[in-house]
């Protein structure tokens, strides 16, 4: 065997090696016994006259048979895999290494020594998140500058972990960086509101300061994702494994809100059988200091136990979806039968946008969870009504906007609202017709899966011009 074939074998096995160390629940001894296994399973192989880079596949799928492990391996790699077998192509091989090193977000892979102390990093930083936000709260004179700035407060703190966990390059994180800043200068600068200084001023945010509060943590959350895919944010597998991260990080992080709250309430109540109020207490300390540093527990729970949760992801989807088809089905009649909705209050459409950002987020999160060899089948056809209806539901709130855009004006509010449903609508055309296509045969389920992730951007971009354009295009009201 030559030096390069040679260096090239023991780059695969180290690539597949640090993926098996990012496996919480492995021990350095088993990840030892299993590339043990994997070697001598080469060897037979390369002895039966295979090159180096197809030894390894064939052993890492054939031990994938004996080990859980390996199989999800082997599965989350085949495609850089045979791009290396029968492309041959060394760029391309970089490329694909880069956005698909980690089965959990890309990345190089984390020395066991530094991974064992990734529940005390995380909580290290999420009580640095909990410090920022009590001190701003402590330090700042305006009430509203906490709710301007917690994105900026918190983010950074997952931003770290996640450039700790995942290395991403000196680039991505000057870029990371640079957003975080531009957003704190831009929250803090603009003078919010007409009545800058006056009493109701204090009080209350200006609309177009409420939307940047709004806007701002969605556009900073999608801006930590280039940290968590390793800089490799063009990859539509790195922007996928970010989708289903996010969604399942919201799910421990209401987890951890319900039994935080629920601990919470206990607390005060045993403190006030004894004639203790630390109500207060709890309040202004225990629950903001919480919430923050949940953001970095949840992130920690869901790359430390992401075996598990995997097979969380399929199962809530399977749920919620039908559940949320029957919900924008009655919508739609609701439509037709009652055409007034063009009268409908603001609250009542922002309602609807609400459920129809929960309900492309359902449809993301079930793409993310779907295996992409399998036929379609009756789930695939209900998420085809489900966009159906999110559609027609997404054209009523469409004309109930630009009817009240005609009889009351153009305010920061309603322009907000249009541009977030047009662009949903963009979205759902092309991700039904795409859908359609998949469920006749036409279409690759992998184009549905890059045409979600290339939008990811789109709403990055409108986010960041809701919060940089619109306060002084609408006079900071």
């Amino acid at each position: 065997m030559g030096i390069d074939e040679r260096r090239d074998l023991d780059g695969l096995v180290a690539s597949w090696r640090e993926w098996l160390e990012r496996r919480d629940v492995l021990d350095p001894p088993d990840v030892d016994e299993l590339e043990s296994h994997l070697l001598d399973r080469i060897d037979e192989l390369r002895a039966l006259g295979l090159r180096d880079d197809e030894a390894f596949l064939v052993a890492v799928k054939r031990l994938g048979a004996v080990d859980e492990l390996s199989r999800e391996y082997a599965r989350v790699h085949s495609e850089r895999l045979w791009a290396q077998l029968v492309l041959g192509d060394a760029d391309g091989g970089a490329e694909h290494g880069s956005a698909a090193a980690g089965a959990d977000g890309a990345g190089a892979g984390l020395p066991f020594a530094r991974r064992a102390h990734g529940l005390a990093v995380a909580l290290g930083l999420g009580v640095g998140a909990g410090v920022a936000v009590k001190a701003a709260d402590l330090l700042s004179t305006d009430p509203t500058f906490l709710l301007r700035n917690i994105a900026v407060l918190v983010l950074p703190f997952l931003a770290a972990w996640f450039a700790w966990r995942h290395r991403p390059p000196a680039g991505a994180i000057a870029v990371i960086a640079g957003a975080f800043v531009l957003a704190a200068v831009v929250l803090n600068a603009y003078p919010f509101g007409p009545g800058a200084g006056t009493e109701a001023f204090a009080t209350e945010p200006s609309m177009t300061e409420l939307l940047a509060a709004i806007h701002a943590p969605v556009a900073l959350w999608l801006i930590t994702g280039v940290a968590y895919a390793s800089g490799a944010w063009r990859s539509s597998t790195a922007r996928m494994d970010f989708v289903r991260f996010s969604g399942e990080w919201a799910v421990y992080y209401l987890l951890i809100a319900l039994v935080g709250g629920a601990l919470s309430m206990l607390t005060i109540a045993v403190f006030d059988s004894i004639g203790l109020d630390v109500m207060t207490f709890v309040a202004e300390w225990v629950l903001p200091c919480g919430a923050a540093g949940a953001v970095l527990v949840a992130a920690w729970l869901v790359e430390a136990k992401q075996r598990a949760i995997e097979n969380i992801a399929p199962v809530l989807t399977k749920v919620f979806t039908p559940i949320f088809a029957l919900m924008m089905l009655a919508l739609v009649v609701a439509a037709v039968l009652q055409w007034n909705l063009v009268d409908a209050s603001r609250d009542l459409l922002i309602a609807f946008d609400l459920v129809l950002v929960v309900v492309l987020g359902l449809l993301v999160y079930a793409y993310s969870a779907r295996d992409p060899r399998t036929p379609p089948g009756w789930f695939d056809r209900l998420q085809l009504v489900l966009l159906a209806s999110a559609l027609v539901v997404d054209l009523v709130v469409l004309v109930a906007m630009v009817a009240r855009i005609g009889e009351f004006g153009v305010t920061a509010n309603k322009a907000a609202s249009l541009g977030l449903n047009l662009i949903l609508l963009a979205n759902l055309v092309w991700a039904g017709w795409l859908h359609l296509g998949f469920l006749r045969g036409r279409v690759a389920f992998v184009r549905l899966e890059q045409w979600q992730t290339a939008y990811l951007p789109v709403y990055a971009g409108w986010a960041a011009v809701v919060v940089i354009a619109f306060p002084p295009l609408f006079g900071f009201a």
